[in-house]
C-alpha cells in the first residue's frame, strides 16, 4: 500500500473515531447553540418530528433530561460497601437512555435492527416512536412534554398507575423538562441553522 493512501487511511480513520458526540454541547441552555454544535442534530430532529409528529423543542428538553446531548450516556454504577461495582443501575444507555428491552422492542416494531442507541437518528425516531405509543395508549398530546416525560420514565402502564405521584422528585423534575421544552421552542424560532 503506499504512504499517501496509508495517510489517507488513518485520515478517515482518525476522522470517524472522532465523529462521535461523547461529550455534552456547551451551552445546554441555548437551543440554537447546541444545533450550531451539532448540525447532525436538525436532520435527526426534523425527520423524527415529519415521520412522527413530535416537536423538536420536546425532542430536545427529553433528550437534555436523558443523557445532556452525550452519545454514549449511561447510568451510574452501583456500588457495595461503597467500593465493589455491582454493575450499572440499569441497562439505559445513549442519547434517550433507552432500556435493552425496549430498544429491542422498537427495532422489532420498526423493523430496524440496525438501529443503534448512540445514533442521534435512531435515538429521535425512538422517541418518536415511544411519544407515539405514549399518545395512543394514555391520551397524552405529542406537544406536552411534562406528561410524555412521566411515560417515558415511568413507563405506560407505571403512568395509568400513577407511580409517579408519589415521587416528588419526578414531578418536579418533569415540569423542569416542560419549562426547558418551552425556553427551547422560543429559541427555535430565531434559530438560523433551524429555519
Amino acid at each position: 500500500m503506499s504512504r499517501p493512501l496509508r495517510a489517507l487511511f488513518l485520515i478517515l480513520f482518525v476522522a470517524a473515531c472522532g465523529a462521535r458526540d461523547t461529550s455534552a454541547p456547551k451551552s445546554l441552555d441555548n437551543a440554537c447553540s447546541i444545533l450550531d454544535q451539532r448540525p447532525h442534530f436538525v436532520r435527526a430532529f426534523k425527520a423524527t418530528e415529519r415521520k412522527w409528529n413530535v416537536p423538536v423543542h420536546v425532542q430536545m428538553a427529553t433528550l437534555y433530561q436523558e443523557s445532556k446531548f452525550i452519545a454514549d450516556a449511561r447510568t451510574p454504577f452501583r456500588w457495595s460497601l461503597g467500593v465493589i461495582p455491582m454493575g450499572r443501575q440499569s441497562s439505559a444507555y445513549g442519547y434517550a437512555q433507552a432500556l435493552d428491552a425496549t430498544w429491542e422492542e422498537y427495532q422489532k416494531a420498526t423493523n430496524n435492527p440496525r438501529a443503534r442507541r448512540d445514533d442521534i437518528r435512531d435515538a429521535a425516531d425512538f422517541m418518536g416512536w415511544y411519544f407515539n405509543i405514549t399518545r395512543d395508549r394514555n391520551g397524552i398530546s405529542l406537544n406536552d412534554a411534562r406528561a410524555q416525560y412521566l411515560n417515558y420514565h415511568e413507563g405506560h402502564t407505571g403512568y395509568r398507575r400513577g407511580t409517579h405521584n408519589s415521587k416528588a422528585w419526578l414531578l418536579r423534575i418533569s415540569s423542569e423538562v416542560a419549562a426547558r421544552a418551552g425556553t427551547y421552542e422560543a429559541q427555535l424560532r430565531s434559530c438560523r441553522r433551524f429555519r
